[in-house]
């Protein structure tokens, strides 16, 4: 290769400069990055505050204040911190994605500031057609003021002022709204956007002469009795979420670098919404939609806290998902699951109040914590046939502890099985069958059974043999009449005496129902297939009961069609009982049976068998 071709080939590969359209920018940032204009405040209180830590770091003794001055489609933020020199200016304002954190040995000090990207004055254009920055470096004081001014078509200049321009260190920000952006820099606006983001900053912010800065934080004000506090918390709540909570949960974890409170919902939540809450970052609000604080289990709660620990994304609303906001949220996890402990060992009656509106929540904890569900053994609601109990209570009542799986089969079997006797648990509802299930691991030598309805049946007692016998011709057309609904009938004697007739099937019998449903109006290559899934699962059955007066009058009858209306209007009943959904062909043989007993009702003659 001769030295032309190479020079040639350097000259090609020599880098260029990325040339940022300002607008385009400011269009990215309004409309992707910020969920809202009203960021703008956010950054500028960000840079003072920012600009005052510097300056503390350097001279502790130094001024901390921030103040805003908004009037007619204009604000301006005076602040006491650090200031800028002409070349910081042509360094930090005019280049994008550069932050002063970075200079003149403040990167091991960072932690301190609240800004991390260096975007900067970028945010204000969403709202300013006009930005006028006059700064004064306390760094070097003897620095003439300096003056950048930039407008939104990326263009800016830099002059120095005469030193009576800016006497006292320092920065001053001024801004001109954009034509339709003039309310965001209302007075009204303005206080009312500070006092949202700055309530806790540990500086004097003030707009005009109004302090903004709310020090010390709710949680960690003194009042006169733990009464008083819990009234003026609860006060505080509402004015920040809108309700008076059940309690108040204090969140005073140092070494996760968090201060603040959770709120106890007064009113129950689904456990799929998400929660959200308000965090601050070194007293700058951060965001008041943060969903991933807390763990799952924990969404009874509002929380609003301040941090030092915590990371925050690009645009500075939401929290970065890491190693610290995982320990973070297991620290506060254990924090609220101190709290219920501590309610079941010594304040049962707050705890009761608790459980009434939120034991949802506490089961979903329980279930994946052994620990928790012994402690709420007592506590914790479920549905039983002996009311409404404790697993604990339940558990001393039954040597055997039998559960269903679904609210349907509890439904089927409760009556029945509270009759025999038998103890049964409803554990359709959400976490209560595992909870059921794990109950021997908390509480050794306890014997859990799930009931089906081949146990139940097992439990009925059987028909005398002969009886049964004499009575094969009618069970024989009764078979024949629910065959086709996939339905066996069997004959028992079981109580309560005034229950004719029970359903009972399982999941495997309703998998085969369903199973042979989607054969029957399928294609030709799927009903083949669905053919080959055919198992030997039991069917659903009809359980008559042999005790009951209107059984036996039934099971006299002779006329087969009489027999099969009377059997369809049983199954249908029994459905019916049981709040079993009803399907297209169940719907239709209940209609069919009332229209049968209508007719035979209205057409009897003289001397044929009949139901009186």
């Amino acid at each position: 290769m001769d030295s032309q071709t190479s020079q040639s080939s350097q000259a090609s590969q020599s880098p260029h400069t990325f040339q940022v359209d300002l607008r385009g920018l400011v269009d990215l940032l309004s409309h992707h990055l910020y969920s809202s204009p009203k960021v703008y405040l956010r950054e500028l209180l960000q840079n003072a505050v920012d600009a005052i830590t510097a300056r503390r770091a350097e001279q502790p003794d130094a001024p901390a204040a921030v103040r805003l001055y908004a009037e007619g489609g204009t604000l301006r933020v005076e602040d006491s911190g650090i200031g800028l020199t002409e070349s910081d200016v042509h360094s930090l304002l005019a280049t994008i994605g550069r932050s002063s954190k970075r200079e003149d040995g403040l990167q091991a000090a960072r932690s301190d500031f609240l800004g991390q990207f260096g975007i900067g004055l970028l945010a204000c254009f969403v709202v300013a057609e006009r930005i006028r920055v006059v700064s004064r470096s306390a760094r070097t004081p003897d620095a003439a003021p300096v003056e950048w001014t930039a407008t939104d078509d990326g263009s800016y200049t830099v002059r120095t002022l005469p030193h009576e321009a800016r006497p006292e260190p320092g920065t001053t920000v001024h801004l001109v709204a954009r034509a339709g952006a003039g309310e965001w820099l209302t007075e009204e606006r303005v206080r009312s956007l500070a006092r949202d983001f700055g309530s806790l900053l540990p500086y004097d912010v003030r707009v005009g002469d109004e302090a903004i800065a709310e020090l010390p934080a709710p949680w960690d004000r003194t009042h006169p009795s733990p009464a008083t506090r819990r009234v003026a918390l609860a006060r505080h709540c509402h004015d920040l979420f809108g309700f008076t909570p059940l309690d108040t949960i204090d969140l005073n974890v140092p070494l996760a670098g968090v201060r603040g409170v959770a709120y106890v919902l007064p009113s129950a939540v689904s456990p799929a919404q998400r929660a959200r809450h308000r965090v601050h970052l070194k007293g700058m609000l951060l965001t008041e939609r943060a969903e991933q604080l807390l763990p799952d289990w924990a969404f009874f709660v509002r929380c609003v806290l301040d941090t030092d620990s915590l990371r925050p994304t690009a645009s500075r609303e939401s929290l970065y998902e890491d190693e610290t906001l995982a320990a973070v949220r297991e620290a506060l996890g254990e924090r609220i699951r101190s709290w219920l402990t501590g309610l079941a060992a010594g304040d049962p009656e707050r705890l009761a109040a608790f459980l009434s509106v939120h034991h949802l929540g506490v089961k979903s904890l329980a279930r994946h914590d052994n620990e928790m569900l012994r402690t709420m053994l007592p506590w914790l609601p479920f549905e039983t046939t002996d009311g409404r109990l404790s697993l604990e209570e339940f558990a001393l009542r039954h040597p055997v502890v039998h559960f269903t799986r679904t609210v349907e089969e509890y439904r089927q079997v409760a009556p029945i099985a509270s009759a025999q006797g038998i103890g049964v648990i409803n554990g359709g509802y959400t976490y209560d069958s595992e909870l059921v299930e794990a109950l021997p691991s908390v509480r050794p030598g306890t014997v859990v059974s799930e009931l089906d309805a081949d146990t139940v049946t097992a439990h009925l007692d059987a028909v005398d043999p002969a009886e049964e016998l004499a009575l094969s011709g009618f069970l024989m057309a009764a078979r024949a009449k629910l065959d086709p609904l996939g339905c066996d009938v069997v004959l028992r004697a079981f109580h309560p005496l005034s229950v004719p007739a029970l359903h009972l099937d399982d999941r495997a019998a309703r998998h085969e129902q369903a199973r042979a449903e989607a054969e029957e109006q399928a294609d030709d290559l799927w009903a083949g297939i669905l053919g080959s899934l055919r198992g030997s699962a039991p069917r659903a059955r009809l359980v008559l009961n042999h005790l009951n007066p209107l059984i036996r009058r039934i099971s006299s009858l002779r006329d087969p069609e009489l027999i099969g209306t009377a059997t369809e209007s049983l199954y249908g009943q029994a459905l019916l009982m049981a709040q079993r959904p009803l399907r297209p062909a169940d719907s239709a043989l209940l209609n069919r049976a009332f229209i049968g007993l209508l007719e035979w009702a209205t057409h009897t003659e003289p001397g044929k068998d009949d139901l009186r």
